[in-house]
């Protein structure tokens, strides 16, 4: 026996397995009330979510020094069509005092303020979200909006502004781990149950995959707590349904292999054994693709997309030890009856030689030419769509899936008052030269009102109003001219941050993060197949078939939100993450097939081996893929336009890449090129060839 399959056979020997399972119970008893206090460890302030070298997150980092705790402007906005009446300015202004009672208010509440029509009242109420982030915003929220509400006298009252959209937002994300984890086992559970059609065994992957969340989870919280890592609303949602759809992708590889082995062999623990040994190195090539391309993410300049990378990484490594561990020693204790009531007897054929693959490996090597052919040119017109991809950002407006309150207010406030009145520019620079920075910033013609500064340790905060809705091209170029005269001025040192300019400088690093991590990825993902392989023209084809399957789907999944969803635009960083999953997860299903391939390539050419392997596979790859899109898809149930975007986006391009890409083009470019996929390797050469044929007995194929 070799040392790896030494090392194969310890989890699922006789008394190997019980060890494994012991550790496990242990594991998940200290880990269970860590994983429970992820939530609290999660970072949802500005500057968690903004690039980390950005000028606006320096000056959000240095605001700190000018206010006793980070604050976010709520505008509370009351209108009547008819005219403010005096009436409405006294119960305007008892609201006022009202809301500095209000969880988390810090004075001082400014107003109201009747707008220039006489049509809109405006009152500015700083909430202070300090290291809490958002959690702060949601009660101050709801206090400021039932007093506005309350006794009227029929005036419509709504509240938006930076903390209004803020409390919006976390309402739109509370409850996300609980409402993803049920949307998501639900969905495994029933894909599960569809595939094995067992009562049992469907528990087994998910017990797997449950105990490496919850390990993963309470890994995550030790490093966040004591070593720095950002987690935030996002990266932990993300990690939910990744771990649980990666860890049941690799759940069903090994089970389908398992069930082959028993037919056999009589003892099930050698059984497991040679699975383990067979299927190994496809999940552990899989697992490397995807925690070596999530940790790319670490050269992105988003804090957001930084932080997602470990975090993804560490889940995905979690979920791989739980299924070559945890799950094959739970498979070997229960035997053979857990596959009941088809259980795979010793001796008995196996069912993928003549199933439904089989037939389709047979169909696409006749004409194998024509199949990648046609079938690369339709997923090239499917790509067409990308010419209307506008991934610049979503503003609030466009960021829900629905019109929340703080939507509706923005709307109002723009209607009656300078539109950018309820997020201003924040100016930062040093005291001296004060002077001369505010004269610059209100000679600008994008601003119309600048507040008196305020001195702390050498330097000067002031805020400008901006003409310009905040997230408007116009309100950006503002940002560009201001910073451009500010940082003119010798010995200033000036900084201007605000909302605009966050959400500039955020489309700016998203942009350049595409530039840097995609090609990263893609070299990463190209090393990988090679060394897996022993090859290059197989990994190179790979890497182009799963680049064009992300090109359709991204094609087909614009032309639906234009056309369909009606939505506006793609978050600044869709075009990312939809690649780095697709990639680093597409490639899994062609890291599964062309394993298998190669095995059986060695011992009955190429041509054979890709419709043995597509028949060995088909279905469990298959399988595997709905059940990572389907868990992408549960991302699509939040009401946030960006994760809506994301799921759809991911859960199709896996469907592409499960049904299309791996089934059809990969197999079609496999026995078309024969030998010469696997150049330079011995495989390769025409001796090769030779060899099967004397070791098999098939003739050998003569060009």
């Amino acid at each position: 026996m070799s040392p790896t399959q030494r090392l194969a056979s310890l989890p699922c020997g006789r008394r190997g397995k019980w060890a494994v399972v012991v550790v496990w119970l242990l594991l998940l008893v200290v880990a269970g009330p860590l994983a429970g206090k992820l939530a609290d460890a999660e970072d949802n302030q500005a500057s968690s979510w903004l690039p980390g070298n950005a000028e606006s997150t320096k000056v959000i980092d240095e605001q700190e020094n000018f206010e006793a705790t980070t604050t976010m402007r709520a505008v509370v906005v009351y209108e009547r069509v008819g005219g403010i009446t005096p009436a409405d300015v006294a119960k305007a202004t008892r609201d006022a005092a009202a809301f500095a009672s209000a969880p988390h208010v810090v004075p001082p509440v400014v107003g109201p303020v009747v707008s220039p029509d006489g049509q809109a009242m405006q009152t500015i109420v700083p909430i202070a979200v300090g290291e809490e982030g958002w959690e702060n915003l949601t009660p101050a929220v709801d206090r400021l909006r039932d007093v506005a509400g309350a006794d009227d006298q029929g005036m419509t009252t709504h509240v938006t502004g930076p903390g209004g959209i803020g409390a919006d937002q976390a309402e739109a994300f509370e409850g996300i781990d609980s409402t993803l984890l049920t949307a998501t086992v639900a969905v495994v559970v029933l894909l599960l149950l569809l595939t094995y059609r067992s009562p049992v065994l469907w528990l087994f992957p998910l017990l797997a995959a449950g105990a490496s969340l919850v390990v993963s989870q309470a890994v995550i919280y030790l490093l966040a707590e004591h070593a720095g890592l950002t987690v935030n609303a996002q990266s932990a949602g993300i990690l939910i349904v990744l771990v649980l759809g990666a860890g049941t992708d690799y759940a069903l590889l090994l089970t389908a292999r398992y069930r082959e082995e028993l037919r056999r062999h009589e003892d099930r623990h050698e059984a497991m054994a040679l699975a383990l040994h067979r299927a190994g190195p496809a999940i552990l090539a899989s697992s490397a693709t995807v925690v070596i391309s999530m940790l790319c993410l670490l050269a992105a300049e988003m804090n957001s997309t930084r932080g997602l990378g470990p975090v993804c990484a560490i889940g995905v490594l979690v979920a791989l030890a739980a299924m070559l561990t945890l799950l094959p020693a739970l498979l070997v204790v229960v035997s053979r009856w857990v596959f009941w009531p088809v259980k795979p007897g010793f001796g008995s054929d196996e069912p993928t030689r003549t199933g439904r693959w089989a037939h389709i490996g047979r169909a696409i090597a006749r004409r194998p030419r024509k199949v990648w052919i046609g079938t690369g040119l339709a997923l090239a017109a499917c790509a067409v769509g990308l010419v209307s991809l506008n991934a610049t950002g979503l503003s609030a407006a466009d960021g829900f899936t629905d019109r929340p309150d703080s939507v509706v207010g923005q709307e109002v406030l723009d209607e009656h008052f300078p539109a950018g009145t309820g997020d201003p520019l924040s100016v930062i620079a040093n005291a001296p030269a004060t002077p001369a920075v505010e004269a610059a910033v209100r000679a600008d013609p994008g601003v119309s009102a600048v507040t008196p500064p305020a001195v702390a340790e050498g330097r000067a905060f002031f805020q400008a109003t901006v003409n310009d809705r905040p997230d408007s091209d116009a309100a950006k170029d503002t940002v560009d001219r201001v910073r451009d005269a500010v940082h003119a001025i010798p010995d200033a040192d000036a900084r201007v941050g605000g909302g605009t300019a966050v959400i500039m400088d955020a489309e700016r690093a998203a942009s350049q993060d595409n530039k840097v991590i995609i090609p990263l990825v893609l070299v990463v993902v190209l090393i990988i197949l090679g060394v897996l392989l022993r090859a290059l023209v197989a990994p190179v084809l790979l890497i182009a078939t799963v680049v064009l399957s992300y090109a359709a789907a991204l094609g087909i999944s614009v032309f639906v939100f234009e056309h369909v969803f009606d939505f506006a635009a793609q978050d600044n960083a869709f075009p990312l993450f939809v690649f780095v999953f697709l990639v680093a997860l597409g490639i899994d299903y062609n890291i599964f097939l062309m394993t298998r391939v190669r095995e059986e390539a060695a011992h009955r050419g190429t041509r054979e081996g890709a419709v043995v392997g597509l028949a060995a596979t088909g279905g469990v790859i298959t399988s595997a893929g709905l059940i990572l899109a389907s868990t992408f898809a549960v991302l699509a149930t939040l009401p946030v336009v960006a994760f809506t975007e994301i799921g759809f986006a991911v859960a199709l391009g896996v469907l592409l890449d499960t049904l299309v890409v791996r089934s059809v083009l990969v197999t079609a470019l496999t026995v078309d090129l024969d030998r010469k996929m696997w150049w330079p390797s011995h495989l390769s050469k025409p001796e090769a060839e030779e060899w099967t044929s004397r070791t098999t007995g098939a003739p050998a194929r003569r060009e």
